[in-house]
């Protein structure tokens, strides 16, 4: 069981780990620890080989049905037909090796983050030395700028501030002291006593025991839990699942017809040799061997869609699974929000004024009752803006074009606001020099800088609303009017920071005092008191604009988004409300709430709860693990450190490729690269489009497989020759059929695409309809052909060759206007545009081309058995294809005219 370090006294906590809290660990006692703990370092989990990944391609149900038809096809010596079964089994296996090559390197990603060197004290002397060479008991030392070493307890701290933002999800620096125990049940976020591995120091210094190392650090349990995720979590993505049990389906529809077949044959006494080569025909026929191939390079399409729409895709299936999505879980700071804190309120007695203006380019104006202000023309407003820059210790900077913020978030945007009304900080500085300062503590909760000017010595305060107004005797409005703080007034300012506070603001107080010289010794009694009050500064980390729109095209889509935010309760849920988030108003369940919920219990209230608050890594890998045994397909968002393990859970992990760590673009399946919510719901659209596609291709290649199928079975059963030879079917099934089956990969989206409902996790590749119309075009095509094939052979009475010829004519001739007809399931083809997909139409007139080659050369027509061809036998073959293309479009507007009436 895990200590809680953070509720023990510090004398019992030195005592426990054998330290001292002054002059630390003796070298030869950390040596021993060393040995004994082990390294300050995660442990380096054994990476999946090339050969590992590169078989793992190969343990689909359908890969194996087809290297069974290719091992039959060796047996009778169809060397062709063997190796051309063989060679798209191994290209479909190189493409999908490929694209997953980098794809299980998380840990990797960890460990880069783990900081080189630390500073530590070994009996009284500060020394530097590799952060792995910690162990607990360590007195280490910190400053602004270092990232933490290990997780430890602090024993001093001067105006300490760490950025935890991709540990615990809160946007906002939190203030850090070398306080008492905290209670046990504590939040990882509020334990203020204890700073944390990889975390960084915004602000201040301090020193601090290290009570954990390596795997025993937050940071080693978050490994931990992305591991262990990455083996509990191995079920398929949706797309895997549905393709094995076409598999299967096929597996049974080949044996079956094969079965029929051979049992008839023997009945007539047919020699076993040829049953055998029939039996090879009707496997051949039956197996869509380029569906595997077509599947990959369809995602591999719909990959590159999503490139140009700012979403990487690490793992093809990710693609289709992200068009299922029924539930997205993200998080709040930086996803929804732009990690950037912004001042939009500020107040003072005498009104209240709205700053317009995102994120840190000083560019906004100053609004009271809607109507634009010029800052310069209200005394009090200008002084309290002066105030907010010189009690400051961050600066603005523009980089590159882009603004940002050195220091603590909060102060930046306290220059931000004061910059929009033209108070930059070096000029401010320049003309009030400064000459002491009580630096912020979390007793005080504010601080305070002097500084000399034209005005005289000021002492400039910032800090908590509540406790600044105890040290304030007056009170300044926008106009400049000093007046005595009663209890009246005080109540009034009590109740606007209530109120901006409600509204999800995070609320700064400042004031000011005139000195009457510069003070020897800053000293909080005497500098904090008797001041005049000027006003409070609301500010948010603001939403992203385009994120409510995404949530607004997600909600029609039938997509729940939730938020799972290490903020708090209020904050949380006033961004909620401001994005429109579904459930934002209903009840926000916070940390402490899930810990006293059981798997059960949660999984039943998991459902109606749109937002949560407090959350560690391990309350998100519940709650998705929740959602998913409820059967929802879950997406997870994220960009800190924290979110990793849930990412990885999730049926799709999706990271910022800006702010995310390397550990969540690791463990994601999908990196958005503009760090954009909406770029998630263009990715789900385009996901969505992707499976249709995979559905057309499917169609097309199912249905004209079912007419060689039946071609074949109507040929046995009524005692015709083999009207195709097991060479022409695979030329057909991988040539002919192929490019087509590619060209439907880029079909545009249907218009009403993110008007529908998520799929059902467990919904077919192929609904029963889809089935029952391949069927009938099957037969159609099937129908065709025989017919070709028996006039050819019985009423022509031309040879077996010959006829085999026109019989393979007219079945590609059908099949390529078939590939027109699965564009729409629904639709006339030339509603939707006979050349709104020129791909297809590319690809046909290639594969005509092809045939057409095949027919004509000499050495090809050896080949696959082919005889010579005449224009009477051309003129059979168009005209099937525009007998199949009628047929289809009759059988359409019969669909069309059911389904109004």
């Amino acid at each position: 069981m895990t200590r809680a370090w953070h509720a023990q006294e510090l004398a019992s906590l030195a005592l426990e780990l054998a330290t001292d809290p002054e002059r630390g660990l003796d070298p030869g006692e950390a040596a021993v620890r060393l040995s004994r703990h082990g390294p300050n370092a995660l442990p380096e989990p054994p990476a999946a080989s090339p050969l590992a990944l590169l078989l793992r391609q190969f343990s689909s149900l359908i890969v194996w049905v087809l290297v069974a038809a290719a091992i039959l096809a060796g047996l009778l010596e169809e060397w062709v037909d063997s190796a051309a079964i063989l060679a798209i089994v191994a290209l479909n296996g190189l493409l999908g090796f490929v694209q997953e090559y980098r794809a299980e390197r998380s840990l990797a990603a960890l460990r880069r983050m783990v900081v080189v060197m630390a500073h530590a004290v070994r009996d009284g002397a500060l020394v530097s030395l590799p952060a792995a060479e910690l162990v607990p008991g360590d007195l280490i030392q910190i400053e602004a700028g270092d990232r933490i070493p290990a997780d430890a307890r602090l024993v001093y701290a001067a105006g300490l501030q760490t950025q935890e933002a991709s540990l615990t999800g809160e946007s906002a620096p939190v203030a850090k002291s070398a306080t008492g125990p905290i209670p046990e049940p504590t939040p990882l976020g509020d334990r203020a006593n204890l700073v944390h591995m990889g975390t960084a120091v915004v602000t201040g210094k301090g020193r601090a025991l290290v009570v954990s190392t390596g795997p025993r650090t937050e940071l080693g349990r978050i490994a931990a839990s992305i591991e262990q995720a990455a083996r509990e979590e191995q079920d398929e993505a949706p797309l895997q699942r549905r393709l094995e049990r076409l598999g299967h389906t096929l597996l049974w529809v080949c044996l079956g017809v094969v079965a029929v077949v051979f049992v008839a044959g023997v009945l007539r006494g047919e020699p076993l040799v040829a049953l055998f080569l029939t039996a090879v025909s009707l496997a051949v026929a039956a197996i869509p061997e380029g569906l595997p191939a077509v599947v990959t390079i369809t995602l591999a399409v719909g990959v590159t869609r999503m490139a140009k729409r700012n979403a990487l895709v690490r793992r093809l299936p990710a693609v289709e699974t992200l068009g299922s999505t029924s539930v997205i879980c993200t998080d709040k700071t930086g996803t929804l929000t732009r990690n950037e804190m912004t001042v939009t309120e500020l107040w003072q007695p005498d009104g209240r004024f709205q700053v317009t203006g995102e994120g840190y380019k000083p560019a906004g104006e100053f609004r009271r009752d809607g109507a634009a202000i010029g800052s310069g023309m209200l005394s009090g407003l200008t002084l309290f803006l002066r105030a907010l820059v010189l009690c400051n210790g961050a600066e603005l900077r523009q980089r590159d074009g882009v603004w940002l913020i050195e220091g603590d978030p909060t102060e930046g945007a306290l220059l931000v606001v004061a910059a929009k009304a033209g108070l930059g900080k070096s000029d401010q500085e320049a003309e009030a020099g400064i000459v002491g300062e009580l630096p912020f503590d979390s007793e005080r909760k504010r601080m305070t800088v002097v500084r000399a000017g034209p005005e005289g010595v000021v002492a400039y305060v910032k800090g908590a609303p509540d406790l600044l107004l105890q040290v304030c005797t007056h009170a300044m409005d926008s106009q400049g009017l000093v007046v005595e703080l009663d209890d009246a007034l005080r109540a009034r300012i009590l109740g606007a920071n209530v109120e901006l506070a409600s509204g999800g603001l995070r609320v700064l107080g400042a004031a000011q005092r005139l000195l009457a010289q510069i003070p020897g010794t800053c000293r909080a009694d005497e500098l904090e008191t008797g001041l005049t009050f000027l006003g409070l500064a609301g500010m948010e980390d603001a939403p992203r604009p385009e994120a409510k729109r995404a949530i607004e095209d997600c909600t029609r889509a039938g997509i729940r988004t939730v938020m799972i935010t290490g903020d708090h309760k209020g904050t949380a849920q006033a961004v909620a409300r401001e994005l429109g988030l579904p459930h934002a108003d209903a009840q926000v369940l916070a940390g402490a709430d899930l810990d006293r919920m059981d798997g059960a219990a949660l999984t039943a209230e998991v459902g109606r709860i749109g937002v949560y608050a407090r959350a560690t890594a391990e309350h998100k890998l519940r709650i998705v693990r929740a959602l998913k045994s409820g059967g929802a397909v879950v997406a997870m968002t994220g960009d800190g450190v924290n979110d990793a393990p849930a990412l990885k859970a999730a049926d799709i992990g999706v990271a910022m490729g800006i702010t995310g760590t390397d550990v969540t673009r690791e463990a994601a399946d999908m990196v958005v690269t503009d760090d954009n919510f909406a770029s998630i719901a263009a990715a789900v659209e385009e996901g969505r489009g992707t499976f249709d596609n995979i559905r057309k291709s499917a169609h097309f290649l199912l249905s004209c497989n079912i007419g060689e199928v039946l071609l074949m079975l109507f040929a046995t059963l009524l005692g015709m020759p083999l009207p195709l030879l097991p060479v022409q079917i695979l030329w057909v099934n991988l040539v002919t059929d192929g490019l087509p089956a590619l060209a439907l990969a880029v079909d545009p989206k249907d218009p009403d695409l993110m008007g529908r409902p998520p799929r059902r996790r467990e919904e077919p590749i192929l609904s029963r309809d889809r089935v029952l119309a391949m069927f009938g075009q099957g037969c159609a095509i099937a129908l065709v052909s025989t017919a070709s094939f028996a006039y050819c052979l019985y009423i022509m009475d031309l040879d077996l060759e010959r006829a085999r010829t026109i019989a393979f004519m007219t079945m590609v001739g059908a099949q390529l206007a078939h590939a027109l007809n699965c564009r729409n399931e629904r639709l006339s083809l030339f509603s939707i545009g006979f050349f709104s997909n020129p791909a297809l139409i590319g690809a046909i007139a290639v594969s005509a081309l092809l045939q057409a080659a095949l027919v004509l050369m000499p050495w090809s027509r050896e080949v696959f058995k082919l005889a010579a061809f005449d224009f009477q036998h051309w003129a059979l073959a168009i005209g099937a294809a525009v007998l199949m293309l009628a047929l289809m479009e009759g059988w359409k507007a019969a669909v069309r005219g059911r389904r109004v009436n």
